[in-house]
């Protein structure tokens, strides 16, 4: 498996469509090499600290952040099948959640 570092574009959400996606910016993910990362998507963006395991198939994450200036947290995971698409879900606690696909950028 590659490594997850890097930034992933948001290509498409079960619950929301791409216009709103890149409302604001480019949905996307970003992996740091230290287990943290970001994300935006919509008007709602926030910090990840995630895991690996699986041998690097799967990555688990929690968030916290905003959704229009309200606090946020939550959590997803996605399943690593390929080195460039891949699949997996996104929770906001006590709220929406959604299928999601994220492809790696460039």
């Amino acid at each position: 498996m590659t490594t997850p570092i890097g930034r992933w574009r948001i290509t498409w959400m079960e619950t929301w469509d791409q216009e709103f996606v890149d409302l604001i910016e480019p949905g996307h993910f970003r992996f740091d090499e230290n287990g943290l990362g970001y994300f935006i998507f919509g008007a709602v963006e926030g910090q990840l600290d995630y895991r690996l395991s699986e041998g690097g198939k799967r990555i688990d994450f929690s968030w916290s952040g905003n959704d229009e200036g309200d606090e946020k947290s939550g959590r997803g995971w996605f399943t690593f099948s390929s080195s460039r698409i891949t699949k997996g879900y996104f929770f906001i606690h006590c709220g929406d959640e959604s299928a999601l696909e994220i492809e790696r950028q460039p």
